[in-house]
């Protein structure tokens, strides 16, 4: 019996990276585990093969995290077969590495609607079943990069940032349900959006890392499991930072 059981999730982007290890230690914690994913299809089904065998059920949905008919449909089926989904994560992420000078509108609208807007689809698609049960967790995976100055792509450290400030207004307005929210902002890990990162701004990085390293999926995933459980009662509008000491 994991600190998870009887709980169903959930997760955006879970076919790889985060996302993906998110959904595995929620798996072994003992909740059901919903996740979406856009295109990565071996991987999706290798993820929810991992999932199933924790003995827990576990769907794979294909399609884009901006696409709210999808999400709404995804929701309606888990619920269907499942039951109410009270844990959501929103971790569906994109990196693209390019100066704002050579940004085009189009990367500028794809790293927003990803990030941000993935997020807003993806809570309407369970808040108002969360709102009936009078219980709920949600979490946003930002990043270092929306809470702290530091050199990262303008459209990336600004949809981070966004997210920080969509957790802390949904955390006011829906508090007296019952429903908590909070925002994850991981350091550069080991995986993940983080490959993106040029060798050298990955060795200015850990020149002012504490750690001197970078941290791993797993070990931000476990965080994460413990902000969606009932151990994390009071935690509510909160940006927990998991970057090693930066």
């Amino acid at each position: 019996m994991g600190f998870l059981t009887g709980h169903t999730a959930l997760v955006t982007g879970g076919s790889r990276g985060l996302g993906k290890a998110i959904a595995v230690v929620l798996a072994r914690e003992g909740a059901n585990v919903a996740f979406n994913y856009l295109s990565a299809d071996v991987e999706a089904q290798e993820t929810l093969a991992e999932l199933k065998q924790a003995g827990v059920a576990a769907w794979a949905f294909k399609g884009s995290v901006t696409d709210a008919a999808a999400l709404k449909a995804a929701a309606a089926q888990v619920v269907a077969e499942c039951g109410p989904i009270d844990i959501l994560v929103n971790s569906a992420g994109h990196g693209q590495v390019v100066p704002l000078a050579l940004m085009e509108e189009e990367d500028w609208d794809r790293m927003m609607d990803t990030h941000v807007k993935g997020a807003f689809l993806a809570t309407q698609a369970v808040l108002r079943g969360m709102i009936r049960m009078r219980r709920g967790r949600i979490l946003n995976v930002a990043s270092l990069a929306g809470v702290k100055m530091m050199q990262a792509p303008v459209h990336y450290c600004a949809a981070k940032a966004a997210l920080k400030g969509f957790t802390e207004g949904l955390a006011k307005e829906i508090a007296h349900y019952g429903i908590t929210v909070n925002c994850l902002a991981p350091g550069v890990l080991d995986g993940g959006v983080s490959q993106h990162l040029p060798p050298h701004k990955l060795k200015e990085y850990l020149q002012h890392c504490a750690l001197g390293r970078t941290g791993t999926l797993q070990e931000v995933a476990e965080v994460a499991a413990f902000l969606v459980s009932d151990r994390n009662s009071y935690m509510n509008g909160a940006t927990v930072v998991v970057d090693g000491g930066v």
